[in-house]
């Protein structure tokens, strides 16, 4: 019989592994991966082992530690660290995409531009600056409403939008490579390694590793798998071989069609795809054209989604009255209006400072992608840092899931991603080799001015906020891995009845 409190196993190996890799799979970073040629898979296993693993591991230990699956890294380090340190770092993981947003509708403006054969509104800084402005706006009072719309829309516009355009651009490149069509990157197997006495050729590796981020996401399920101590490890090892492959084949794909000095960070899937047709005797502007709309319905999807989503994190710092009371608002379709409309404003800010000011297309999207990688960073410099404390401090609490070796197995494997995440943090600083010599300091510059204020706000947000203005608390809700499939796909006849009472009222409360 199932104890009072006790988390019920219903959740499977694969059934991880899919909900998991939901969360992780992209294809807006393959043009990145390609500057690196073969070397991105030195990268990505790299990045893979020393970082995705420690962090995957760590966070099911705290995850699966009775309370502490609700809130993830909020209530992570809050727990750890201290309630200050837990602000900060949700509200790290929030900003991040902030800066994410920015790079997500440059890879959609790219794709409007080829439908209407518009180059300048992927050329021009003013242009692309409206463009951002006027999708992401768009999108957002489309969510005022509630998210019904787009919960419905999600599985379709994923499917359509970002694994079709993947899986056909893996085709093409598989095929020419089968071919035996000349490459644009040499073959030889010493190109697996980097040359370590060029840095400006190993900074990419930042990018390797934001790739690999958002997997403590779904550490917070892993109470629910069914015999954790051995799935879970299965889980994280096959998601990563699968990343890898994916990764790299995505990568390689553009980098052995595109030469290096041609490519658009922001544009270079669309680039590889319209040279693969016109080589294999497909070229049609309009097939071009239909491949640039189902990225563009891919993104919509995507930035429909996120537009709320992690406003609940900062949402939940509300209501633990880490913020001020206007922020615990929302409106008659529960979306909280006040923290969206902030979301908007700094999404906003960001578009004009690297879009117009960003000095060039490549400039602004490596800014962005960098600035992303390093806020998104310093939350895990925290988690590391709370997970020491738990493993040091904390020995009275167990987690139904233990990293290997004992203490010291895991402060070695938390010491490689803590190590990994600084190295990181330091490397994102150094201009990569995509970027013209002559924009080496635009691009410190606006990245270091961006990040200094960025790091500063939440220090000055928890300081100037009087939480005994709070008069009730609401603790955050955690929903179950068989509850997620609720909420992102519409409820057909006869389903009703599967809806237990605590399901309905989270769903309110949402």
């Amino acid at each position: 019989m199932q104890k009072k409190g006790e988390v019920t196993k219903t959740v499977g190996l694969f059934g991880f592994f899919a909900l998991t890799a939901s969360m992780v799979i992209n294809v807006y970073e393959y043009p990145t991966f390609a500057t690196s040629q073969l070397n991105l898979l030195f990268f990505l296993i790299v990045g893979g082992v020393l970082w995705f693993l420690p962090v995957a591991l760590c966070s099911a230990e705290m995850a699966t530690v009775p309370e502490w699956e609700k809130g993830g890294v909020f209530t992570w380090v809050s727990k750890t660290l201290g309630e200050r340190w837990g602000f900060m770092a949700i509200f790290f993981q929030w900003f991040q995409i902030t800066v994410g947003f920015i790079t997500m509708i440059y890879f959609m403006l790219s794709a409007i531009s080829q439908i209407f054969s518009w180059s300048a509104l992927n050329e021009n800084p003013l242009l692309k600056t409206l463009g951002v402005l006027v999708i992401f706006w768009l999108v957002t009072f489309s969510q005022f409403r509630g998210t019904a719309l787009t919960d419905k829309l999600a599985k379709y516009t994923f499917m359509l939008g970002i694994v079709v355009p993947a899986v056909v651009l893996l085709l093409f490149g598989v095929f020419y490579v089968l071919g035996g069509n000349p490459l644009q990157f040499s073959g030889s197997g010493k190109n697996f390694l980097p040359d370590f006495s060029d840095i400006s050729t190993v900074v990419v590796f930042a990018s390797f590793v934001l790739s690999y981020m958002g997997v403590e996401a779904s550490a917070t399920y892993s109470n629910e798998l069914k015999d954790v101590q051995k799935n879970y490890p299965r889980a994280m090892l096959l998601l990563l071989v699968f990343l890898i492959a994916i990764s790299a084949i995505g990568g390689l794909s553009i980098s052995a069609i595109i030469p290096q000095k041609e490519l658009s960070l922001s544009g270079g899937v669309l680039q590889a795809v319209d040279k693969y047709l016109k080589h294999f005797g497909l070229s049609s502007i309009w097939l071009l054209k239909g491949f640039s709309v189902l990225i563009c319905i891919g993104i919509i999807g995507e930035v429909s989604t996120w537009v709320v989503g992690p406003v609940r994190g900062l949402y939940m710092a509300a209501q633990e009255g880490l913020l001020p009371p206007v922020f615990r608002k929302v409106n008659k379709h529960n979306v909280p209006v006040p923290l969206v409309l902030v979301q908007g404003i700094v999404v906003s800010v960001w578009a004009i400072v690297l879009t117009l000011f960003g000095g060039g297309n490549n400039l602004s999207f490596q800014v962005a992608i960098s600035l992303t990688t390093t806020i998104y960073i310093l939350m895990y410099v925290l988690f590391f840092i709370g997970y020491f404390v738990f493993v040091y401090k904390h020995k009275d609490l167990k987690g139904g899931y233990q990293v290997p070796g004992k203490k010291l197995g895991k402060t070695i494997i938390a010491s490689s991603g803590f190590l990994c995440s600084l190295v990181v943090l330091v490397i994102s600083f150094i201009a990569p080799s995509s970027i013209p010599k002559s924009e080496d300091r635009v691009f410190q510059l606006l990245l270091l001015t961006c990040f200094l204020i960025t790091a500063l706000l939440p220090f000055i947000i928890y300081q100037l906020n009087d939480k005994l203005k709070h008069k009730t608390i609401h603790h955050p809700i955690h929903f179950k891995a068989s509850e997620v499939n609720l909420f992102i796909r519409p409820i057909g006849r006869g389903e009703e009845h599967i809806l237990s009472d605590e399901v309905r009222e989270k769903q309110k409360m949402m």
